[in-house]
């Protein structure tokens, strides 16, 4: 946890992004440890957090005009921004909106955090944003970025802004940048992906899963790893925050120990890739999003063995297992669903 241990000017945290899944747990922990937070939502979204400590500001990144509230009256206090606002998205394709808020939006940030001075930005990447290696070579923190060297438009534009970020700490501005990689556990209902699909399995709409996996990390282990970027980080510099490579059949058997479902076999991704129109015109027939796209499973047939050393040993970023992970997972759905 962080402490509230402080020398010199008092410190004020500004979460962007304060109603996504790991905006929401970095304010659980901030709330927990006393720290002065500003939390940044979108028009209409509801806080998942609420305490003494705790301020709500609506906003849009997209509109740099909305977002001065948050950086004002600050004279008095150290300013850490923590950049978690962004659009996910496992679809190909890079609609307008996608390059907006994760590249345009990013940019915005880098203004008004040198405009106003701030001690320290840390900006959420992915590990997306980061060149696959083949077969199952070990990934590590690049010291560049560039979306034609990634796949998907998600990738690209998280690509883009992670350069947009190190441009910006050359040029003088405090910033350093944390790339997770599968994010899951409990404090969201559905709205992440891996977290909708482990949903759909509990309430057994998951006829079968894939072969194939990633690497998941739990949002706490994430959002805490955040914070320690902000304090320990290092100037221009980036940190994956890793947890557990595994495969989804792995992560649903855990999630079938905790709510008594059995296993759900697993398709060849060619079998999967062959109905993904079939599963896009059942999911808009739905009205949800679907599961499974052309892009996403290239990810879980892909390599996904990333390296988390560089946080350990820099920031002392630790990992739990994931079996607590997926229990406190579908405990928090089967609480709020």
């Amino acid at each position: 946890m962080v402490t509230n241990t402080q020398n010199g000017p008092a410190k004020r945290y500004i979460v962007t992004g304060a109603g996504g899944h790991l905006g929401s747990t970095i304010l659980r922990e901030l709330c927990a440890s006393g720290r002065e937070v500003y939390g940044l939502l979108l028009p209409g979204e509801k806080p998942k957090v609420t305490g003494s400590n705790v301020t709500y500001f609506t906003g849009d990144v997209c509109d740099p005009g909305s977002l001065r509230c948050l950086f004002e009256n600050g004279k008095d206090r150290e300013l850490y921004v923590i950049h978690t606002a962004a659009l996910i998205s496992i679809a190909g394709k890079m609609p307008p909106k996608l390059h907006a808020v994760n590249v345009e939006g990013v940019k915005n940030i880098l203004s008004l955090c040198s405009l106003y001075r701030v001690h320290r930005l840390v900006h959420v990447s992915s590990v997306h944003a980061i060149p696959e290696l083949p077969g199952d070579q070990i990934m590590r923190e690049p010291d560049s970025f560039s979306a034609a060297r990634v796949q998907g438009g998600y990738a690209k534009t998280k690509a883009e802004a992670a350069q947009a970020v190190l441009d910006a700490a050359s040029e003088g501005l405090d910033a350093v940048i944390v790339f997770p990689s599968g994010i899951i556990g409990p404090y969201d209902s559905g709205k992440n992906h891996l977290v909708q699909m482990t949903a759909e399995y509990m309430h057994g709409r998951l006829p079968a899963c894939v072969r194939g996996g990633y690497d998941f990390v739990d949002v706490r282990d994430a959002a805490h790893g955040c914070l320690l970027a902000a304090e320990y980080g290092r100037k221009g510099e980036g940190y994956i925050l890793s947890g557990t490579n595994a495969a989804l059949k792995e992560l649903l058997a855990l999630a079938g120990k905790y709510c008594g479902r059995g296993p759900v076999p697993a398709l060849p991704v060619w079998l999967a890739e062959f109905a993904v129109p079939f599963i896009g015109a059942v999911a808009r027939v739905r009205g949800t999003r679907p599961l499974y796209t052309a892009y996403s499973l290239s990810t879980v047939s892909g390599n996904s063995h990333f390296s988390n050393e560089k946080a350990r040993q820099e920031l002392h970023y630790t990992t739990r297992d994931m079996e607590e992970t997926v229990r406190d997972m579908v405990e928090w759905l089967q609480r709020e669903q």
